[in-house]
Parts: C-alpha cells; sequence; structure tokens
C-alpha cells in the first residue's frame, strides 16, 4: 500500500486515457487498490446515467454529443476532486482524446495531476476487445480511434505500451515511472 500520499495535503488525481479496450478500466481499479484510501472514477458512468436524449460519440459527433462529452467530464472532474478534497487519492479513467484531454486536465484546481497514457498495439487492443463482455468498437474503427489519440493527443504525462504485459506488470510500471514522469500540473 502507498502511503506517502495517503493524507489530506498529498491526495493526487491521476487520469487513465486511452482508446476503447486499453485496459483504462482495469489499471485504474489495480491503481485505486494501491492507496489506502483510493477512489476509481470511471467517466463512462455519467454517459450511461442519461436515459433519454443521449447522443454518443462517433468519427463525426453531433453538436449535442460534444456537449454531453463535456459535461460528461466535467461531472467525473468535479466527483474527483471532492473526492481529493476528502483525502482520497482518486484515479479517473475515461477516454479522453485529443485536445480534450488539456482541457479536462484545465478542470482541476487544488491538487496535484498525474497523466497515464495506456497505449497498447492495435493487435492487442483487437484481441482485448475480442475477449471482453462488451463491445466498443461500433462506428469507430480500433485503427481510426487509435490514429486519433496518437496523432492528435498531446504527449503528456507517462505513455506506456501495455501490450505485452498483464495488468499487474503494468501497474508496477506504473508505480515506478509515474511519479517523475506523469505528473503534468
Amino acid at each position: 500500500m502507498y502511503t506517502e500520499m495517503n493524507n489530506n495535503t498529498n491526495s493526487a488525481i491521476f487520469i487513465i486515457t486511452g482508446i476503447m479496450a486499453a485496459g483504462k478500466s482495469t489499471i485504474a481499479q489495480l491503481l485505486a487498490e494501491k492507496f489506502q484510501k483510493g477512489v476509481h472514477v470511471r467517466g463512462d458512468i455519467y454517459r450511461k446515467m442519461i436515459v433519454t436524449g443521449r447522443e454518443d460519440m462517433s468519427p463525426d459527433p453531433t453538436e449535442e454529443a460534444l456537449r454531453q462529452l463535456k459535461l460528461r467530464y466535467k461531472l467525473a472532474a468535479a466527483t474527483a476532486e471532492a473526492y481529493c478534497n476528502a483525502g482520497f487519492q482518486v484515479i479517473v479513467q475515461d477516454n479522453i482524446l485529443g485536445t480534450m484531454l488539456q482541457d479536462f486536465i484545465e478542470m482541476f484546481h487544488n491538487h496535484p495531476i498525474y497523466v497515464i497514457a495506456l497505449c497498447p498495439s492495435q493487435e492487442a487492443v483487437a484481441l482485448r476487445e475480442k475477449e471482453r463482455n462488451k463491445i466498443g468498437y461500433g462506428d469507430w474503427s480500433i485503427s481510426e480511434l487509435d490514429d486519433l489519440f496518437q496523432r492528435e493527443t498531446p504527449r503528456i504525462g507517462l505513455w506506456i505500451d501495455t501490450s505485452n504485459q498483464t495488468p499487474e506488470e503494468s501497474i508496477e510500471e506504473i508505480l515506478k515511472r509515474v511519479w517523475e514522469e506523469g505528473r503534468v500540473k
């Protein structure tokens, strides 16, 4: 258990991003479990809360889809800050791609922010997508989304290729490197 960041003055927010099936949920949960007081904020939960009128993101999103995505990020950031203010280490995971990553980071004001970008190969993502019990790729292809992520997302924080790692190996690498390479604010 990591105790050096377990008092209220040392609370931090860790943002885990990557494309669908990159391993964000698994890694975020495992990372939260490493702290004495850890929280896992799943950004997608805010999308799922919309019962009627939801417009999901697509390669050619509507204005409403973009507005709902920004609302989702705003709610995730507010939740993360509330938990962090209460003394928790907070891990927020979501698909935060392109310039939206910097916009998301700017939503935080009072705590250190660490970014972890999971970047498995497209082949590893295809295998993971096939093995999981939900379907993430509909309107997008893996190559389209990965290209967007790699090309348009700012190279800030810790970027790691998890293609050939178990989740536990990824966590071990993250905990070795995030303190020096992951801090963005």
